[in-house]
């Protein structure tokens, strides 16, 4: 069963080639406690940060039901996980207040979210609508 498509409530295209979180992450050490945990590597942080600039102005902080339809434009064949892809843009959409949260009850569905190749201009587009 197809859920209506409803209004856009997002249109936005980051111009940085794709990157996942779990890629490459870095075990640390807190000083304090000695404990270990994972960070994400140092080309997801700079990604995150570069991101910023191509949704600034757009925080909405959306707390609705909705689609988000990521679609990844990479630079190169080379196999890539869609679903760290996604998780990926999630977080990336919450850090900067675009969604209020990355839980089922806010990102209903990612339908129409894939993985294509473009050589000269990877990217993120990315569309949000209300369900």
């Amino acid at each position: 069963m197809e859920e209506d498509k409803g209004r856009v409530v997002l249109r936005a295209v980051i111009k940085l080639p794709p990157v996942t979180k779990k890629n490459s992450q870095r075990i640390v050490r807190n000083h304090r406690t000695g404990q270990m945990f994972p960070i994400p590597s140092k080309a997801y942080q700079h990604y995150e940060a570069a991101a910023g600039y191509f949704l600034h102005g757009k925080g909405k902080r959306l707390s609705g039901r909705y689609n988000v339809k990521t679609v990844f434009y990479m630079s190169n064949r080379q196999r890539v996980d869609l679903s760290n892809l996604i998780e990926a843009i999630h977080d990336v959409l919450v850090h900067y207040e675009i969604l209020a949260d990355d839980n089922y009850k806010i990102i209903a569905s990612v339908d129409g979210s894939r993985v294509e190749v473009d050589r000269d201009h990877p990217r993120t587009e990315i569309e949000i609508t209300e369900i």
